[in-house]
């Protein structure tokens, strides 16, 4: 890459830094603060009617693959995990984008889609700057990409409703990881290393943060992306 390009890059960043999800992290906040964010561990939204039933069987079945492959390594886990989470908003926002081009009609929940893409692509690319995973992971990482990026996008064209509701019980479980992570950091099961760099730039983390604010940082915006995308799933005009 060029100097040119690289200018360039470096000011668009900066006049264009990656959008955060909560307004907690638009400033400074301190690790009590992070503690105090409720992130509603446990919530649940049962499922109602056939369209719901079929979503939690396709989370809980990747829930069960996820266990037997990673068992309790959660730093593996994440990545996965952020690789899948950091689909659905672009694919939710593309066919919604196109759908407002063809009706003529704005549709107020692109942007909250894009956003929500943007934000898992930052969760995903601060895992692999702390696990430094290995070629073939990010082998596995690719292949996984392109198989349900395409399974998702043909879900979202027969039933917008069912891949939302998908996506919000998907964020269910990633809670639950995440706080048993946070678990096994407390617990100095997993080594509780200073956070990197961009993590504290894109949360506005204390200059001595660590993963375990990092997890707690992540785990708040999957909160708001499982309440987002239950809301879209329950808009009676959604389809």
């Amino acid at each position: 890459m060029g100097a040119v390009q690289k200018c360039f890059n470096k000011m668009y960043l900066n006049l264009h830094p990656p959008q955060v999800v909560r307004s907690e992290f638009l400033s400074g906040i301190s690790k009590e603060q992070l503690r105090e964010i409720d992130a509603e561990v446990g919530k649940h939204v049962s499922a109602k009617g056939y369209s719901d039933k079929v979503a939690y069987s396709l989370v809980k079945g990747l829930r069960m693959i996820a266990d037997c492959v990673f068992y309790r390594r959660y730093l593996n886990r994440a990545i996965v995990l952020e690789t899948v989470a950091a689909i659905p908003g672009m694919v939710g926002g593309m066919t919604r984008h196109f759908k407002s081009l063809r009706n003529m009609k704005d549709d107020k929940n692109i942007r909250a889609l894009l956003a929500e893409a943007e934000n898992e692509r930052m969760h995903l690319i601060t895992w692999m700057e702390v696990a430094k995973p290995l070629l073939i992971e990010r082998l596995m990482v690719l292949a996984l990409q392109g198989v349900f990026f395409n399974a998702y996008l043909l879900l979202y064209i027969a039933s917008p409703r069912t891949a939302h509701r998908f996506v919000g019980y998907l964020e269910e479980e990633a809670i639950i990881s995440y706080t048993e992570m946070i678990k096994e950091l407390e617990t100095g099961k997993i080594p509780n290393i200073p956070a990197p760099e961009i993590a504290k730039e894109y949360w506005n983390l204390p200059s001595n943060a660590t993963l375990i604010e990092v997890a707690l940082a992540v785990r708040a915006d999957e909160a708001t992306h499982r309440d987002t995308n239950h809301d879209l799933a329950d808009l009676s005009n959604l389809e």
